[in-house]
């Protein structure tokens, strides 16, 4: 369904009615009430956390009201395990369709007037690449779906294909037809990662369900047109979302990337034409053949067509998968459809585009989400991948999560990743640690600009992104780090302690119980002390302090001009 914030979620259809947070014990009322009978469990029922009013039905909730869902249409609604679901509900009528015309290059024209472009992160126009892999002669034609999905609490994929395999399976059949029919043999792979045990089972299920209903395999649907896909399971390792790495993986080599001039589309697997599409590019593509191309077009902006799913994440009321219109704000997607902040907590900044995003502050809320906008700005669409934060979040230890991330999911083949990111997050550990300097900020942009210009593949030139953006917008917040020492958010350890507020402690004794170093002191009803030579921290205290009396102050006690005293 999406909501994750609300799970475990059960909506029963075809009233709509939808339940959250059950528990085991919940079941069997709603199955006597609203299954058995036609009522509702008013205790069950949703509450809109701005107005406490109780919500019976899915579509009046704003998590769902507020999209607009075209690859998600039917997750939730169908069952993952049945084909017949799928085709009660419109599924392979585009497949159909498109082998009943007989028209190939028609369907590549389509398709390219739609505007849809690869979800995958480069955005790189889908009609335009199945034209240019039609084109290139070969004794194949490989269809992959990329389904790796490596970036960090990115999940969009994966619930596409525990949820409704089949619009994949669909989607790629269509690509095959327009790209190999009448070129030669084409054959498919579907690369998942091996951490999506319930994704994979659900597809071979749904593979096996396609044969055996003449909708894959030989002679599809009678159509003289032949098709299957395989399944690959990869080891889960970031480079290999790469087009070059995916396919050497799948080959049974490193999954290392092979070059910049090297052109996936001409020579990818085994050196023949390879289509490499995500999982929601190809799920687009049954809706476009069913609905025109001018109706998906319609939605978006002038170059960024369709919808786009994100993974909503991070300190935010409602987390999920949101799919709305290209050209949706940042504001509308954070606040409207994700319902703000958390009580008392402040918007600080949001990250898409997972490792190779970047960082865009509170002033940019109101910027569309599309292509262009994003890098502009800054940061990328990426896979989908938004991740926001608030002011409890340091952006120098932001910056250095990723960082790290990428910096070990580095194939080590070329020096300016592999290097050239260990540097990076080294200089963003001394800052973290308040022993940089004001150089490192210059040293970090011209070290950036080297990666990005020398690294072997977009992964590796990308990865600066996320220190660049932290520059650019949060300069401030670095220099504090390195001028006073200081860490506003009180996040980077070697830069802050742990005192209690004299006026506000009560002496309650519940810090001194939670200390697992029993560096607090103090008798019942006495105003308690933190021991700095026993403090390691760990921030226990000011999370079981029910009146707000433990402090985080500056390691280094900050003058009123801002400077170390």
């Amino acid at each position: 369904h999406g909501f994750c914030e609300e799970g475990p979620i059960v909506v029963v259809r075809p009233q709509g009615l939808f339940y959250p947070r059950l528990k085991p014990k919940d079941i069997a009322d709603i199955i006597e009430t609203s299954v058995v009978g036609d009522g509702i469990v008013e205790r069950l029922l949703y509450k809109d956390p701005a107005s406490g009013e109780p919500l019976a039905h899915e579509k009046d909730i704003p998590f769902y009201a507020l999209q607009d869902r075209i690859v998600l249409a039917l997750n939730g609604k169908i069952d993952p395990y049945s084909v017949d679901d799928y085709l009660n509900h419109g599924g392979y009528t585009a497949l159909a369709k498109v082998l009943e015309e007989g028209d190939p290059m028609g369907v590549i024209d389509e398709v390219e007037a739609s505007g849809l472009r690869g979800r995958g992160g480069a955005g790189f126009p889908t009609g335009r690449k199945w034209r240019f892999c039609r084109g290139n002669p070969g004794d194949v034609h490989y269809i992959i779906c990329n389904a790796d999905e490596g970036d960090p609490g990115a999940f969009m994929d994966r619930s596409v294909l525990e949820g409704n395999p089949h619009s994949v399976i669909e989607g790629m059949t269509i690509a095959a037809y327009a790209i190999g029919a009448g070129s030669g043999p084409v054959e498919g792979y579907v690369y998942v990662r091996h951490e999506y045990p319930f994704a994979v089972e659900r597809l071979r299920a749904a593979l096996a369900q396609a044969r055996e209903r003449g909708l894959l395999g030989e002679n599809i649907l009678g159509s003289g047109f032949s098709f299957d896909i395989r399944i690959n399971q990869g080891a889960g390792a970031f480079v290999c979302g790469e087009s070059t790495a995916l396919t050497a993986s799948i080959e049974g080599h490193r999954g290392m990337p092979r070059g910049k001039h090297i052109r996936t589309v001409a020579q990818g697997l085994w050196g023949q034409p390879t289509n490499l599409n995500n999982v929601e590019t190809y799920v687009n593509v049954p809706w476009i053949v069913l609905n025109g191309a001018e109706a998906f077009a319609a939605m978006g902006t002038p170059t960024s067509k369709g919808t786009k799913i994100f993974s909503l994440t991070g300190k935010i009321v409602n987390g999920g998968l949101v799919e709305v219109p290209m050209g949706a704000t940042l504001r509308e997607v954070i606040f409207d459809i994700g319902g703000g902040m958390l009580p008392g907590r402040t918007f600080k900044a949001v990250q898409l585009g997972g490792p190779s995003g970047g960082c865009l502050p509170a002033e940019l809320l109101d910027e569309p989400i599309d292509f262009e906008s994003l890098v502009a700005a800054g940061s990328m669409m990426g896979s989908g991948g938004m991740v926001v934060v608030d002011d409890t979040t340091c952006m120098v230890d932001f910056a250095k999560f990723f960082l790290k991330f990428t910096s070990e999911e580095s194939c080590g083949k070329c020096v300016p990743c592999r290097v050239g990111s260990q540097r990076l997050l080294e200089i963003l550990e001394r800052i973290s640690s308040g022993e940089g300097t004001l150089d490192d900020i210059e040293r970090m942009e011209r070290l950036s600009e080297d990666i990005m210009e020398g690294s072997l593949c977009a992964l590796g030139g990308s990865a600066p992104n996320p220190v660049l953006s932290t520059i650019r917008y949060f300069r401030a917040e670095i220099e504090a780090h390195i001028v006073d020492r200081h860490c506003p958010a009180g996040v980077c350890r070697p830069l802050i302690r742990y005192a209690i507020d004299a006026e506000a402690c009560t002496g309650c004794h519940v810090c001194f119980g939670a200390c697992p170093t029993q560096a607090i002191s103090g008798e019942r009803k006495q105003l308690h002390e933190i021991d700095q030579k026993l403090c390691i921290k760990c921030d226990t205290c000011r999370q079981v302090c029910r009146f707000d009396a433990v402090r985080v102050e500056p390691a280094v006690p900050v003058a009123a001009e801002g400077r170390q005293q």
